[in-house]
């Protein structure tokens, strides 16, 4: 499961929640991590136990800290706030006054409530802006149009996102099977970004989210698929497809 794309592809509701449920599979689904629970079966925490859909609530609280707290510190290029403004918000969240924020941020009472307005009309934007995407694709839905001119998601742990990740379903594809063999070993490195990201998304399939692994194990997985392991270890981490303790001791897919 793609984390990222099940995260970008749900709606506002199961965002805010932070979970989705599939009725079909009647499974809950993080949509942080990608951790599921199936209905009907009762799970253990400490001495208690729970049914799944509280238990998943209690999965986000005791992995994520809170919906919130995860969006709230996502990469900016993604929430559109600055570094004051998510500041402000955190504080607005828990009730703080204008006069309490002013003396935690520093400024004026005026100030703070300058920042509540301009988001409030930030949201307004968001909310036509999100009116007018889903007209468009509702009709293009309709159509039936071509999917592989579809561009590829971005997964939310990006350390950036700009016309490098303007890229197609039909354009991953063809790269794929130009840099990869039958086998699935790598032919080249790719110099050029977009085809570097399509071929990282690619590799990163042979690690499971939410696992952890030692470098080693990292190394096993990345010689078998190309002989220089070091520089695509190094540009899974430099690309924001996984993260790692600062000694190294742990490698996992960043959620």
């Amino acid at each position: 499961m793609d984390v990222s794309e099940v995260f970008w592809n749900s709606p506002i509701e199961d965002i805010k929640r932070g979970y989705i449920y599939d009725d079909k599979k009647e499974i809950y689904t993080c949509i942080i991590c990608g951790e599921s629970f199936e209905k009907g079966v009762i799970y253990k925490s400490g001495d208690d136990f729970y049914e799944a859909e509280k238990y998943m609530k209690l999965h986000i609280v005791k992995e994520h800290g809170s919906v919130f707290d995860y969006l709230i510190n996502m990469n900016k290029a993604y929430t559109g706030l600055t570094d004051i403004q998510s500041e402000y918000l955190a504080y607005y969240k828990n009730n703080f006054s204008d006069k309490e924020i002013s003396e935690k941020m520093g400024g004026s009472q005026s100030t703070i409530r300058n920042y509540r307005f301009k988001l409030r009309e930030k949201e307004k934007q968001a909310k036509v802006f999100l009116a007018i995407m889903g007209i468009i694709k509702d009709e293009k839905e309709n159509l039936k149009q071509d999917k592989k001119e579809e561009l590829i998601t971005v997964h939310k742990t990006a350390n950036m996102t700009d016309e490098r990740f303007a890229i197609t379903e039909s354009e991953e594809d063809k790269i794929i099977k130009n840099y990869f063999d039958k086998e699935g070993h790598l032919k080249e490195f790719p110099s050029k970004e977009k085809k570097k990201i399509v071929v990282l998304r690619y590799i990163l399939q042979n690690f499971k989210s939410g696992e952890k692994y030692n470098e080693k194990q990292v190394n096993l997985v990345l010689k078998r698929i190309y002989d220089d392991y070091v520089s695509i270890r190094r540009a899974l981490i430099e690309y924001g497809f996984m993260d790692r303790k600062d000694d190294c001791s742990e490698y996992w897919v960043k959620d």
